[in-house]
């Protein structure tokens, strides 16, 4: 069959869009206290007439679309969460809720998500195949994703393909990024506590300062992905806080930084700790402390699988143009790469910056995207998933 003009319904249904994410902006809410979000979720989906589940992975909702005849079952993933973060926009739908702030496009995904649960319904008797939909809570570092593999999501149906997208402000308005396999990277966070012995500021002799070791281990780790890495791979190795001390005049018993590392490729990962934590133990030897160190992993790198990928690829030529596509990496992190490992899948982005008035990056107090975006994204995943369960005999 001809498959349906997507993007153009998506543009009827543009004003809606537009009032039920701004609502969603309105009432944020932060991973798994997705409460508010979840019900009206589940309530959009359950009077769309979807088969609903609710409370997988604390908050998070699934919803089944059956087709008419058996086929594949694509799972499309919308995050639901914000951020702690204290929205300085002055737009009438700024964040109410105090120190709280969709400032990464979620309320834009989980629109999206439930416009195209709406436009499909439409097609139900045509389909031959199960679209699933999964509204995730706890994106931001929370594992959200894992909590909701862990309730049963890639079960009963088991998912044949998964797909799921990003509003990308770095990314202009029109364009749209699909890039076959590392697109995102892995992501884990690191804590080296340095001890040494306190002192008065006055008597440095007198003590161990950890502060001066933990500085040079600072400075040392700048050289693991310049000299220890090829130059052809990519490794992220950041230092983002640093704690030590309570007063000018003391020399504190410790130091403590926190960092992260971030690669498409595990054993690289590997590598990076394995140079951490020998350079920080022997600089802080060389300054007389010790230093131990933690690490927690946070996600897996998102691997787009070749066949998925080349169908949303088709997907968005046919819906913005050949010259519309772009393949990029970013070394941002996303928990969708636990779906990918177990399930093969496409993770796309959907351009929704504009230098004029949506500039602002992701994460930042007044991040903002350029609504027409969702147009986009609503008509490429649509199209990509009509692509696998469409009755075409």
């Amino acid at each position: 069959m001809v498959l349906p003009n997507f993007k153009q319904k998506a543009a009827n249904l543009f004003d809606e869009m537009v009032a039920m994410r701004r609502d969603f902006h309105r009432h944020p809410e932060l991973g798994f206290q997705e409460t508010r979000t979840s019900r009206i979720v589940a309530e959009k989906l359950t009077d769309l007439g979807l088969e609903v589940q609710t409370g997988i992975g604390q908050t998070g909702v699934v919803g089944l679309l059956e087709g008419s005849k058996p086929g594949p079952t694509i799972l499309m993933r919308f995050d639901m969460d914000a951020l702690p973060i204290l929205e300085e926009n002055d737009a009438d739908y700024a964040s109410t809720n105090p120190g709280v702030m969709h400032a990464c496009g979620h309320d834009g995904h989980t629109t999206m998500g439930l416009t195209i649960a709406k436009i499909m319904t439409q097609y139900q008797d045509q389909m031959a195949g199960t679209l699933k939909f999964m509204f995730q809570p706890a994106e931001e570092g929370l594992g959200g994703a894992f909590a909701m593999i862990a309730g049963g999501v890639l079960e009963n149906p088991k998912p044949d393909v998964a797909l799921a997208m990003h509003l990308w402000t770095p990314e202009p308005y029109g364009n749209v990024r699909v890039t076959e396999g590392p697109t995102m990277s892995s992501s884990s966070v690191f804590t080296i506590t340095v001890q040494g012995r306190g002192g008065h500021g006055a008597a440095p002799h007198l003590a161990i300062d950890p502060i001066l070791a933990a500085a040079q281990i600072v400075t040392a780790l700048q050289s693991i992905v310049s000299r220890n890495v090829n130059p052809q791979d990519s490794v992220v190795v950041s230092i983002g806080q640093f704690d030590a001390g309570t007063t000018f005049n003391v020399i504190p018993d410790k130091a403590i930084l926190k960092g992260t590392v971030r690669s498409y490729n595990e054993e690289l990962h590997r590598q990076a700790y394995r140079r951490i934590l020998e350079m920080a133990k022997n600089m802080a030897t060389a300054f007389s402390c010790t230093a131990t160190m933690e690490t927690i992993a946070i996600v897996s790198a998102v691997v787009n699988a070749p066949e998925p990928t080349a169908v949303v690829r088709e997907a968005a030529v046919d819906i913005m143009g050949e010259d519309r596509i772009v393949e990029h990496r970013t070394m941002a992190s996303e928990d969708m790469g636990y779906v990918l490992e177990e399930i093969p899948g496409c993770y796309f982005f959907i351009g929704a910056g504009n230098e004029g008035q949506f500039s602002y990056p992701h994460h930042h107090p007044r991040f903002d995207f350029d609504e027409r975006a969702m147009i986009n994204g609503v008509a490429i995943m649509a199209e990509a998933a009509a692509k696998y369960v469409f009755n075409k005999g």
